[in-house]
């Protein structure tokens, strides 16, 4: 079947106090051994000016079974599963240096044809090269990302603005400064006083350069929730929802 595996070391930049990895860091080694399936197969960063393919994450579903710490080393494994014809999802299993399962994570993504910005077929001889498997990390029922919804009140508002330090490659926002953008709109006392230990993201409109967006946080269902809009209010830009 064609699982990728890649082993990694959490360095200082990847802990938060008191020394355990982020989840920050946990997206940061997925997108990582991702985009390295992807050179393996000669689909990846440095195939796009030929390919003019370039992969778009739609959305990630992440737990934690136990949380590494500073220093120890990990080994990821990685597959495509549940391809069609213009999306696939990944999959990730996190194992510490005495084999146990960590960390569990499923993401979706679909190809974007870079000359013209828009949705384009998987290749058949693409697919075939991931040859994706069936396995899912998550029971079946839970296997598919959650189609997470925007809230009728909310608790708390904040504006964050983009700066360049924050664009990526396709010039947007890049994916991981969701994350700390929904950290900063939790209240003071949610942020301190919990791990999250699970947490999924949609992504629904790109975020640019220098846009300034709100990020409303609400409590609900025993979920801490964040929404981010533009600030017109006219655009959800992404949800973030934390257990």
């Amino acid at each position: 079947m064609g699982y990728f595996e890649h082993d990694f070391e959490i360095g200082l930049r990847d802990v938060e106090n008191p020394n355990y990895l982020s989840n920050k860091s946990i997206l940061a080694f997925f997108e990582n051994i991702g985009s390295y399936h992807s050179d393996s197969i000669n689909f990846g960063l440095n195939e796009i000016p030929t390919t003019h393919s370039s992969w778009v994450l739609l959305g990630w579903k992440v737990k934690v079974l136990k949380r590494p710490m500073y220093g120890d080393k990990l080994h990821i494994v990685t597959w495509a599963r549940d391809t069609e014809k213009f999306s696939t999802y990944r999959d990730y299993e996190v194992y510490n240096q005495d084999n146990e399962l960590v960390i569990i994570g499923t993401s979706k993504w679909v190809l974007i044809d870079t000359s013209t910005g828009r949705l384009r077929p998987i290749p058949e001889e693409i697919i075939k090269l991931y040859n994706p498997d069936t396995k899912t990390v998550f029971p079946s029922e839970e296997a598919l990302l959650t189609k997470l919804t925007d809230s009728e009140h909310y608790d708390t508002v904040c504006t964050c603005a983009v700066g360049r330090s924050q664009i990526d490659l396709n010039n947007h926002m890049h994916n991981l400064y969701y994350l700390d953008m929904a950290y900063e709109a939790l209240p003071e006392e949610v942020y301190k006083n919990n791990t999250f230990n699970f947490f999924e993201i949609t992504y629904k409109k790109q975020i640019m350069l220098h846009d300034t967006v709100k990020c409303y946080y609400v409590f609900e269902e025993n979920t801490h929730k964040v929404i981010i809009k533009s600030l017109d209010d006219k655009k959800i830009h992404a949800i973030i929802e934390f257990k």
